[in-house]
């Protein structure tokens, strides 16, 4: 028998006596599995894409896991495009899309017990648990499955000419088919995610369920922290990035994206992940969290509050206008609003509120114009973004379709304005550097309007004390 590998570098050897015994004297237990409710919602979705290309065949992987340290990898979290489009959560797969919309799922096979790979592999059953057969799959996901083994073949025998790839995501996939260009390079393939990224713009019922759940968890774990902050000493930024963290692992898959938790000058760093301050009595803290759920769909809430309880006058005059710039945001969303109308709206008021702090230099109106647009320089960023599997979602999509776009009624976007003024900034007055101030919440259109569904948090300055005391009086709590 030719030598196998060895599972780790530092276990022991395998006697051959010892693989025999290990091969012999296993159950072979059949999984009940049914069909998973959602599995009609991919099945459409997949129609959709196929008939964004009438006659072709698409090719959508899922990615692989990545090596964290030697041999110990990232957990793995599924490729958001393949499992909107297929429900499957498993590394390797690979879904092949036929004209029509039939798919067929090419995913790694059941081992045998009787093999050595049951129990010596590190993908094996002994390792990581019961794996699924392809009949098990295929009939929880509603598609049908194929052995990843056969994919190689699979993919050469596709007719180039009418095939595309979402590419980046697996090189085998990408290897296994050759682009296929009449004009720019890559044109066609990119063709994939654009139409994805736009299929993906409105959330069916399925989906909205999924986000609300995320969100509620999102409130439990902003209510979590609160009861945990101290008001009259620090406690350091990783303990509330852990907290909620907590509940995010408990409540769903973990968090949806790296925690900010900015405490004093650092909430004014819009990407600060280090999370290696603490929060200091009189400061605010800047919270920037958000659940996946169990079925990817992520949260994505800003709050933005006073450690001690109360918000200093100063505080709360820049916190009122970031206040009322969300509003107005908010109040502008209806279907058939251009995407820059609500960025519009909500960088005025942060404009108005910039003048009358004494900082803007210019006009408001002259602020505003497009070949000026000074006030950036304390609001850096838009106003929101799409949210789904990914908390930046739909990213790919045409800037006609999102950006330069039209809202649609079934969207779901973030609308979150800020003011962050820079310690370093000398053209601020003193006594407002190292203020950072941001309010998020996740909005879904309707035909009505805009519905706040991450209202189980305030946002008013009155209401966020208010909030805090209660959260503080309640004392802390374990995820139930």
């Amino acid at each position: 028998m030719s030598e196998k590998p060895k599972t780790e570098s530092h276990d022991p050897d395998y006697p051959e006596k010892l693989l025999e015994f290990m091969r012999t004297g296993w159950r072979n237990d059949p999984m009940p599995v049914p069909e998973r409710p959602q599995a009609g919602h991919h099945a459409r979705r997949r129609a959709a894409l196929s008939s964004a290309f009438p006659g072709e065949i698409i090719v959508v992987p899922t990615g692989h896991e990545r090596v964290r340290a030697n041999d110990t990898n990232h957990p793995f979290r599924p490729g958001s495009d393949f499992a909107w489009l297929t429900g499957d959560y498993d590394p390797g797969s690979v879904l092949v899309l036929h004209p029509g919309g039939e798919g067929v799922l090419y995913t790694e096979t059941r081992a045998s017990r009787d093999s050595d790979e049951f129990f010596r592999s590190r993908q094996g059953e002994l390792w990581v648990g019961r794996r699924q057969t392809l009949g098990e799959k295929a009939t929880e996901l509603g598609i049908q499955t194929a052995a990843k083994s056969e994919l190689t073949s699979a993919l050469a025998d596709l007719p180039p000419g009418r095939t595309r790839v979402l590419r980046g995501v697996d090189h085998v996939v990408d290897a296994g088919v050759q682009p296929y260009d009449t004009d720019e390079p890559g044109t066609r393939d990119g063709e994939v995610a654009q139409v994805i990224a736009e299929l993906k713009l409105v959330k069916d019922e399925w989906e909205l369920a999924q986000l609300r759940a995320a969100i509620e968890a999102t409130v439990r774990g902003f209510e979590d922290v609160a009861r945990v902050l101290p008001a009259d000493r620090a406690v350091s930024e990783r303990l509330i990035e852990g907290v909620f963290a907590l509940r995010a692992r408990h409540d769903g898959n973990g968090v949806g994206y790296s925690s900010i938790v900015g405490a004093g000058a650092h909430g004014t760093i819009l990407h600060w992940t280090h999370n290696h301050g603490a929060t200091l009595p009189g400061e605010l803290l800047l919270m920037d969290m958000g659940v996946e759920g169990h079925h990817l769909y992520t949260a994505d809430v800003t709050r933005t509050v006073p450690i001690s309880g109360t918000f200093t006058p100063l505080q709360r005059q820049v916190y009122d206008i970031v206040y009322e710039s969300q509003q107005a945001g908010i109040d502008s969303i209806k279907p058939g609003v251009n995407f820059k109308d609500v960025h519009q709206a909500c960088m005025r008021v942060l404009a108005e509120g910039l003048h009358a702090l004494g900082i803007l230099p210019v006009s408001v109106d002259e602020a505003m114009d497009k070949e000026s647009t000074l006030y950036r320089r304390w609001t850096l960023h838009g106003f929101g973004h799409m949210l789904g599997t990914d908390v930046h979602d739909c990213a790919r999509a045409r800037k006609e379709k999102y950006r330069e776009g039209q809202l649609d009624e079934g969207y779901v976007l973030t609308v979150e304005p800020g003011l962050y003024f820079q310690p370093e900034d000398e053209l601020v007055p003193a006594e407002l550097r190292g203020i950072g101030i941001r309010i998020e919440d996740d909005v879904l259109i309707t035909q009505e309007g805009a519905i706040v569904l991450s209202n189980g948090l305030p946002r008013s300055s009155d209401e966020v004390e208010a909030w805090l005391a209660a959260q503080r009086e309640a004392g802390p709590r374990l995820p139930a």
